[in-house]
């Protein structure tokens, strides 16, 4: 077949991309045309999102991308990071600047919703893992803060569906990405009206749930004029980021549990793949989450600090005049003693603090052990805890599917840390396998592929991936000090 180009856009919560994937029939390459960052904006004492000043940056990465591409494009589709959207009223206009999850409005809010409804009801409901910033809890605060603005939704989107309606005047919420509101029923696969009538929540501005791979129309005669694009389709992918890189995963046991992943990067989503959510009392205490996937699958999965922690010590130590790339900051972290200080990485201190370096040795002194005191050491304490972290939400993923996993998939950003892919590898004891590094936009054009009939499915999609990428492993260490320093992290994370 003549190669065929897909446009993808893909946002994280730190920058965005516009790539095109080139496809062949057989392998899949990626070339980026315009890269921006994405940066929180403090207003008035929360934090927001620019929405607008993405959208004008996705349409330069469009037009970039025509300017080269020649009008060979068949397509375009949007992933975004999870759970944060937005209302229009009945004139399409945004009620109020959209809100970023890590805002402070939501501190407090679970525990209102399970005084309304039992945390039980609302797990058996949609299978979610609790997280303060879930879509949910976004929305039970602004009922509660701002009713009257509420009231005016005619439309609830989120981020990505939101550019689809920029990119196409397309109104739907694609499955996978609402999987992550804690508002979907994971037993119908579509809004859970009836949980959302018992917290008074206005269901008549919640769009049709569509499945990743729906066309949802050609672009708006604007946006054909102005990228140059002309009327291309607008492709619904695996709008949840983490849905596109699970998609592009290079295993061939599509179907089977006995593999499990990690979408590494601020975040880390470990899980497996399941053909039906688990909605167990285990799963509950668990606390995992059941989000959408491909071809009707599931991913159960834990949500992870990730490499934040990483992040924000980096900043931290800008801000004190001692600037390190992350090539540095692994040299340093290789060069620190091992197992000095260990840390649970999801603890809420590590959410949004001002410092995380201070939170980080404040939590030391918490649980009684030595404080980092030096930026190797800072950086070795977060990695050592990340594969610890690793190790215990296996154990409960094995736990609740009965299935043993005998490898771990890495995909994303993380996977250029050589460091924690050794480490995730030695403290669970099974081999990893690193690769993709662009497993999200990937899963994206690839979804787009199978939507214009080049491919047929989701093992189609994983065969286009193996043939296209190298993958690189990592064997286990068989020393004893991954298992001693893994009974020192259970005390350390409460038993």
């Amino acid at each position: 077949m003549a190669d065929k180009t897909y446009l993808a856009v893909d946002l994280g919560a730190e920058s965005g991309r516009v790539m095109a994937g080139r496809f062949d029939g057989s392998t899949v390459s990626l070339e980026q045309f315009h890269r921006f960052p994405n940066t929180p904006v403090n207003l008035g004492g929360t934090l927001r999102w620019n929405l607008p000043g993405l959208w004008s940056e996705i349409q330069k990465g469009l037009q970039e991308a025509q300017s080269q591409l020649n009008g060979s494009a068949v397509s375009v589709g949007v992933d975004t990071w999870g759970v944060d959207f937005i209302l229009m009223n009945r004139n399409d206009e945004l009620l109020g600047q959209p809100w970023n999850y890590r805002d402070s409005r939501t501190d407090g809010m679970m525990q209102k919703a399970f005084s309304r409804v039992p945390r039980a009801d609302i797990f058996a409901s949609t299978g979610l893992q609790f997280l303060q910033f879930n879509s949910l809890y976004q929305l039970l605060a602004m009922c509660e803060h701002d009713p009257e603005l509420v009231a005016q939704a005619k439309t609830f989107l989120m981020v990505p569906d939101f550019f689809h309606w920029c990119l196409s005047s397309s109104r739907v919420v694609e499955f996978t990405n609402a999987t992550t509101s804690q508002m979907l029923s994971a037993q119908s696969r579509d809004w859970a009206v009836d949980l959302l009538h018992r917290f008074e929540i206005p269901t008549e501005m919640f769009p049709e749930v569509v499945s990743p791979g729906t066309n949802l129309g050609t672009l708006r005669n604007e946006v054909a004029n102005t990228t140059g694009l002309g009327k291309i389709n607008v492709i619904a992918p695996a709008t949840h980021d983490t849905g596109a890189a699970v998609a592009a995963i290079p295993t061939s046991q599509t179907g089977k549990p006995d593999w499990a992943y990690i979408s590494s990067g601020t975040w880390s989503l470990m899980g497996v793949e399941t053909k039906e959510a688990i909605l167990t009392p285990q799963a509950l205490e668990r606390n995992v989450t059941n989000e959408g996937g491909v071809d009707g699958t599931w991913r159960l999965l834990k949500n992870i600090m990730g490499l934040w922690l990483v992040q924000r010590c980096r900043l931290a130590f800008s801000q004190r005049n001692r600037d390190y790339d992350y090539s540095q900051l692994i040299r340093l972290a290789t060069e620190a003693p091992a197992f000095q200080s260990l840390i649970d990485p999801d603890r809420p201190e590590f959410l949004s603090p001002a410092d995380m370096t201070v939170a980080i040795a404040e939590e030391c002194r918490r649980t009684e052990q030595p404080v980092p005191g030096t930026e190797g050491q800072f950086i070795r304490c977060a990695l050592e805890s990340l594969a610890l972290k690793y190790r215990m939400v296996l154990g409960w993923l094995e736990e609740l599917t009965g299935v043993p996993v005998t490898v771990i998939h890495i995909v994303g950003g993380g996977t250029q840390n050589r460091l924690l892919n050794q480490f995730t590898a030695n403290a669970c004891g099974r081999p990893v396998m690193t690769g993709p590094i662009e497993a999200t936009a990937l899963g994206n054009v690839l979804i787009q592929a199978r939507a214009n009939g080049d491919l047929s499915s989701l093992t189609d999609i994983r065969d286009v991936v193996r043939r296209s990428e190298a993958i690189e492993e990592y064997t286990p260490d068989k020393s004893t000090e991954w298992d001693d320093a893994w009974e020192r992290f259970q005390t350390v994370c409460g038993g």
